[in-house]
């Protein structure tokens, strides 16, 4: 950062598995807060003015309302989302304390893909490319952790909102007047059960499921509201619908078979 002297940060790095989390949380306070730090100090030394940072709908927790605003309570049940919160209160810090202005954008469920870039994970634990998998063949089935919620269908629901949406509220944020807080979803909840359905129409492929206990961490529903980053940013989500995002996905994964190994 000395050497390049930006004038602003797009903070993307962190662990971001909830399960894994509820494993080892140590990993996630150590790298998701005190690197974190570690980067801000960095930034101050190079009089780097501003910080866009990649936070999570994980921090409500079990919400009390849908859609959630950015007035909901911050009550994290999982240590992945406690540690993003925690990055949240040190950025208010830095803000007062050393003027450091920054925009913290609060994912839901990021999904699909565009050109080149896709999901190809390491480790994957994301819905979408695991039923994609399933209707290539390289899975056998795709696991339903928990169907005992009370939600319609007994599976967990969410917010899916595109990569490319996402990538547009970044750049809007560069040109944020002041520190902010900012939900992005597309205000539309979708349940793992309606995701499988819904590859399998698009895909024509069959999708073998295989129910599992819920995973510790979870909560049931996460859907957002937009309202203020539409108002005060001008951002509007393109990929309005979740077959737009699987159909975006699938076409990725069919050209890049082996994600980018490919």
């Amino acid at each position: 950062l000395s050497s390049a002297r930006p004038d602003a940060v797009m903070h993307f790095a962190a662990n971001a598995l909830v399960s894994e989390s509820m494993r080892d949380p140590s990993k996630y306070f150590r790298n998701n807060i005190c690197n974190g730090l570690n980067l801000l100090d960095a930034m101050l030394a190079a009089h780097a003015r501003q910080i866009v940072f990649s936070s999570t709908c994980a921090i409500f927790g079990l919400p009390e309302q849908l859609p959630i605003d950015e007035t909901a309570p911050a009550r994290p049940i999982n240590p992945y989302g406690e540690s993003k919160l925690a990055f949240e209160k040190i950025l208010r810090w830095y803000d007062q304390i050393h003027g450091l202005k920054f925009v913290s954008l609060r994912y839901f469920n990021a999904a699909g893909a565009t050109g080149k870039f896709g999901e190809d994970h390491r480790l994957e634990t994301h819905l979408i490319p695991n039923v994609i998998k399933v209707a290539l063949g390289q899975k056998p089935h795709v696991e339903v952790f928990g169907t005992d919620y009370e939600t319609p269908d007994g599976t967990c629901i969410r917010d899916y909102i595109h990569i490319v949406d996402l990538a547009r509220a970044h750049i809007l944020a560069l040109g944020a007047a002041k520190s902010e807080f900012y939900n992005l979803g597309t205000g539309g909840g979708s349940s793992v059960r309606k995701v499988i359905a819904a590859c399998r129409k698009i895909t024509g492929r069959k999708i073998n499921i295989v129910e599992q206990p819920r995973r510790p961490g979870d909560p049931p529903r996460l859907v957002a509201s937009s309202a203020k980053v539409k108002s005060e940013l001008g951002w509007r989500p393109q990929f309005q619908s979740l077959d737009a995002i699987i159909e975006s996905a699938w076409k990725w994964h069919q050209k890049f078979p082996n994600g980018y190994g490919d």
